[in-house]
């Protein structure tokens, strides 16, 4: 009997080790690299960091400056606007014056404006009366004027009892106050009670009789230290004398004659001749 020793050829296992070995040492490479990469970038961040933290320094250091300059500024806005503000408070407090004033002084021209239009109003009614008083004075002036013309027609030439001078006299009220208007002559009242001496104008009178149922009288005139008698005239006959120191001619007129033993009538004196005087106080 044959014995076959049957060598067997032993089994290798490089290969797949080696593969392994491979890979395994490729993963270390990598994972070296990607250490080594992610080193770097670490490294990187961190100097990042650090510039980043640098500047943030700066910037830190720089807001505080900012701060300290606009809280500078701050204060000295603030300031000038509590100027302003002072101001404008000052200035809000005149114009809420003035407006007050304004609405009073408003207020106070309407009022005025009122009583304005009020006074006008009474003023044009005065005017209108005035304007009709006017009207009814011309009217009653205009009447007037006729009757004095009328009455001027009928005043009468009387010849005097001196040297036959003859003169307009009045016989009554009406027609003495026309020739009052004449203004040629003064003209002076009187009425006479028997035995009374009376001053009228410059000169003195004095009644010595009255008779009234012959409408006859007598009287004296005392002028210029002299007497002169007017013995039994008639009523409205000019009594006429001189008196004065440049003598002028003076005319004495009775219009009535009354059972009183008084006679009422008027002086006249030519313009120029002394006036009486009359006492202070009178």
């Amino acid at each position: 009997m044959t014995v076959e020793v049957v060598q067997e050829t032993p089994r290798t296992h490089s290969g797949p080790l080696l593969a392994a070995i491979a890979m395994a040492m490729l993963l270390g490479l990598g994972g070296i690299i990607w250490s080594y990469t992610l080193s770097n970038k670490l490294a990187t961040q961190q100097q990042a960091l650090t510039d980043a933290a640098g500047q943030n320094t700066k910037l830190a250091a720089a807001l505080q400056d900012t701060d300290a300059r606009l809280n500078v500024a701050t204060d000295a806005m603030k300031t000038s606007l509590g100027l302003t503000q002072k101001q404008l408070d000052t200035r809000s407090a005149v114009l809420q014056v003035r407006e007050v004033r304004g609405e009073k002084t408003t207020a106070r021209l309407a009022t005025e404006q009122q009583q304005t239009e009020g006074q006008v109003a009474a003023v044009s009614s005065a005017v209108t009366n005035v304007q009709t008083d006017v009207g009814g004075v011309k009217t009653d002036v205009a009447k007037t004027k006729t009757d004095l013309a009328e009455t001027n027609n009928q005043l009468t030439s009387m010849r005097g009892d001196l040297n036959g001078h003859s003169s307009l006299i009045a016989r009554n009220g009406a027609e003495l106050e026309i020739l009052k208007h004449k203004g040629d002559r003064n003209y002076y009242q009187f009425t006479l009670v028997r035995g009374m001496k009376q001053r009228v104008g410059t000169v003195t009178l004095e009644l010595k009789r009255a008779d009234s149922k012959r409408s006859k009288y007598t009287l004296a005139v005392f002028s210029d230290d002299r007497q002169y008698e007017k013995k039994d005239k008639s009523l409205n006959e000019p009594l006429q004398f001189y008196s004065g120191k440049v003598p002028m001619l003076f005319e004495i007129v009775v219009n009535d004659v009354t059972a009183k033993n008084t006679v009422t009538g008027y002086l006249s004196s030519p313009k120029g001749a002394p006036e009486p005087v009359v006492a202070a106080g009178l």
